[in-house]
Parts: structure tokens; C-alpha cells; sequence
């Protein structure tokens, strides 16, 4: 009995079919490694420095990278470029998460609800997204963030609000075509509310394409955050960001390059990560590649 339970028990999901499909997806496992790198680079590095973010040391002003102390050299006021990196990793990756989260969670509402219930509502949500990509979206990110006062929490919502529409198309169109599924039609037979269904029995049916969003739309966040710091109106010195580095590194690309490529080359690799990512849980959640 315990061997023909151990063969019919549903398998652990590290060994699902999604999971091992992922694993064998070479670009999406470099990403992780480099995701997580970067993260508990940005989480312990900072402690490890032997200067922090802010000490000012006008001797070293220009330092290129491995010189004595400073790894990666200083900038114009002699400050760690290390340390400055690491911290503003710190921010870009936290405004590039929470932003995720917060344009997730609105675009999968008003996607659910759109997609479920149809008729007028479903239309007149759909034509409110539609009005939000009539408009570029970095030129309202930057009308928002120049009206507000700059901060990571008002950035990481400016993002979120401007960043919300792609991930409720995409459920929108995933909830139209299984709303008419039989496990949906039972749950109504069974006197379930329309909030139960769309809630508990849609959403976690239509995951897939949300995680991937997901995972992209963090990409996208942390490119807008150091576009929007780049041009002076996200964060603000003294406070670092990668944009706001690569905006204080724009007078010096001739006389000390490493100020510019430096955070130039970290934003490369974290954006190019996600997207990384984001290609193999798509390529892992595609039911159609499953072999029949």
C-alpha cells in the first residue's frame, strides 16, 4: 500500500513539469543567479565597504576603479562608488518591486472584473485602459513626477499608476476565455457569487500569464525609475539611485568614463535579468508546450 501510495501521490512542485522546464531554460536560470547576486549584493555589500555611501573624501576625488580602498573608484566629491552603487541598488530594486506589485494588483482587478463581467462594464473599463495608453507613458510618468514631490515611495507609486494597463489587457483577455469554462458554469449552477468565482476560481487559473507580467513589469519599473532620476525628477541627492548616478556622471564621460558605465552596466544586467526571467516562466507556464 505505502508504494502504490508513494507512486500515485501528485508530485512535489519543485519536480512539476513547469519547474523543470524552467530549470533547463539556461537564459531564464543565469537571470535568477543574477537577480539574487545583485540582491544580496545590494543587501550585505554595503556592510562589507570600508567607507560608507555619504563619506566625502575630497583627497580622492576622480579615483579610478581599484584604487587602494575604492573598488570601483570615487566621484567628484571622493565619495565610494561601491558603496553608492549598492545602496542605490538598494532603491531602484525596491521602487522596481513595489511598483510591480502595486500596477499587478490594479491591472489584475480591473482585468478580472472586466473580463467577467462583460457587457458595459467589461467596455467602459477597457476604454479606461485604452485612454491611459492613448497617452506616452514616460511623458506622464515625468508630468506626475515633476508635479509631486520626489521620493521613492511617491516614485514607486507615479510607476505603478502609469504602468498598470499592459498587465490588465493581458488578464482581461485570459479571464474572457475561461469564463465560459465548465468549472465555471458549475460554480454558478452551485449559487456561487460572481466575487467567489472571478476571485477563487478564475484568478488562480489565469496566474501564469500574471507572473510573467509581473516579471517584466519589474524590469520596465527599474528602467523608468532611472530614466525619470536620470532627467532630475525622481530621486534625489544625497540619496543615490542609478539614474540620479548616471545623471551626475553625464559632465565627466571624457574625463572619468567609469562614473557613467559603471551604473550604466549594472542597470544592463538587472533589466536584462528579469527580462530573462520573464522569458522562461512564460516559456515553463505555456500549457501548449506540454507534450500530449
Amino acid at each position: 500500500m505505502t508504494a502504490i501510495a508513494q507512486n500515485t501521490a501528485p508530485p512535489r512542485w519543485w519536480h512539476s513539469r513547469a519547474v523543470r522546464r524552467f530549470r533547463n531554460h539556461k537564459l531564464a536560470m543565469i537571470g535568477v543567479v543574477m537577480i539574487v547576486t545583485l540582491t544580496l549584493a545590494c543587501i550585505f555589500g554595503p556592510y562589507l565597504l570600508p567607507y560608507d555611501s555619504l563619506h566625502i573624501d575630497l583627497r580622492a576625488r576622480f579615483s579610478p576603479p581599484l584604487t587602494g580602498n575604492y573598488y570601483l573608484g570615487t566621484d567628484p566629491l571622493g565619495r565610494d562608488i561601491a558603496a553608492r552603487l549598492l545602496m542605490a541598488g538598494r532603491i531602484s530594486l525596491m521602487v522596481g518591486f513595489f511598483a510591480m506589485v502595486l500596477s499587478t494588483l490594479i491591472g489584475t482587478i480591473i482585468g478580472v472584473i472586466a473580463g467577467y463581467r462583460g457587457g458595459w462594464l467589461g467596455a467602459g473599463l477597457m476604454r479606461l485602459v485604452d485612454a491611459f495608453l492613448s497617452f506616452p507613458s514616460i511623458f506622464l510618468l515625468l508630468a506626475l513626477a515633476a508635479l509631486l514631490k520626489p521620493s521613492p515611495v511617491m516614485i514607486t507609486i507615479i510607476i505603478a499608476v502609469t504602468s498598470w494597463m499592459e498587465v490588465a489587457r493581458i488578464v482581461e483577455a485570459e479571464v474572457r476565455s475561461l469564463r465560459e469554462r465548465e468549472f465555471v458554469q458549475a460554480g454558478r449552477m452551485l449559487g456561487l457569487s460572481g466575487a467567489h468565482i472571478m476571485f477563487r476560481e478564475i484568478l488562480p487559473n489565469a496566474m501564469g500569464p500574471i507572473i510573467v507580467a509581473a516579471t517584466l513589469t519589474v524590469a520596465r519599473a527599474i528602467l523608468l525609475e532611472a530614466y525619470v532620476s536620470f532627467l532630475g525628477y525622481g530621486i534625489q541627492p544625497p540619496l543615490p539611485s542609478w539614474g540620479n548616478m548616471l545623471n551626475g556622471a553625464q559632465q565627466y564621460l571624457a574625463s572619468a568614463p567609469w562614473l557613467a558605465i559603471i551604473p550604466g552596466i549594472t542597470i544592463t544586467i538587472a533589466v536584462t535579468s528579469f527580462n530573462f526571467i520573464g522569458d522562461g516562466l512564460r516559456d515553463a507556464l505555456d500549457v501548449r508546450s506540454d507534450p500530449v
